[in-house]
């Protein structure tokens, strides 16, 4: 099945009807078409090497880094992994380990501290 929605963008799905129910065995979209109509197979594949995250330095750079986010969130009330989580581009989990390291190096304080 396609879906076209009204910029051009599509999504097509293979999909599987059996004993009243619906598996979905692949997914695919693609962007909008340009203003002008003319999309080309070549227009899609540059999408794909994008990379959906930005770099991030690796290092002590990066644990520096995200130490500054947390830690600014931290003042200002927000979530400091949530804050980790939109400056870096990773997931939850990936992010608590960017934390988890930053605090290794000595860039955060303990979570726990020992009587």
């Amino acid at each position: 099945m396609r879906l076209t929605f009204g910029d051009g963008a599509v999504v097509d799905a293979r999909a599987v009807v059996s004993q009243g129910r619906i598996t979905i065995g692949d997914l695919s979209a693609g962007p909008p078409a340009p203003p002008d109509g003319h999309t080309t197979p070549a227009d899609f594949a540059g999408h794909a090497r994008h990379r959906a995250r930005p770099s991030w330095p690796r290092g002590r750079e990066g644990r520096r880094l995200v130490a500054e986010a947390y830690r600014a969130a931290q003042g200002e009330g927000r979530d400091p992994v949530l804050a980790v989580m939109s400056e870096t581009g990773r997931s939850r989990r990936r992010s608590l380990k960017l934390v988890a390291a930053a605090r290794d190096a000595g860039f955060l304080p303990s979570r726990h501290n020992r009587h």
